[in-house]
């Protein structure tokens, strides 16, 4: 936040604004999708953008290896993978439509 504050090729940004309608497929309902940022900006051409951001940590980003003993923490990661899987494809339409654009970013894009 401090980044967005600070950075003056940054427009606007808000928090959890952005809410999109997703299914899961875990309990088949939809649901409502907060994500994280919403950002405002001007790229390097001048040019104004707008990107949605969710952040996560790198290993939630990656479909769980498939396992032959299916214990309950493999179910767990199975279904959030579902879940978030359904989350970002929604986002990435949902951006589509207003020519946006969707990241996902960890901790090796924040740190690096």
């Amino acid at each position: 936040m401090i980044y967005c504050d600070s950075n003056p090729n940054i427009i606007m940004w808000s928090s959890e604004e952005v809410i999109i309608p997703y299914f899961s497929p875990v309990d088949k309902k939809w649901h409502r999708y907060f994500v994280d940022f919403k950002i405002k900006y001007k790229d390097t051409n001048g040019k104004v953008k707008v990107s949605l951001i969710e952040v996560k940590p790198y290993q939630k980003t990656k479909k769980p290896e498939v396992k032959s003993r299916k214990t309950k923490r493999y179910i767990q990661e199975v279904m959030e993978w579902g879940v978030n899987d359904a989350k970002w494809k929604a986002a990435i339409e949902y951006c589509k439509d207003r020519n946006w654009d969707f990241k996902i970013m960890t901790e090796k894009q924040l740190n690096g």
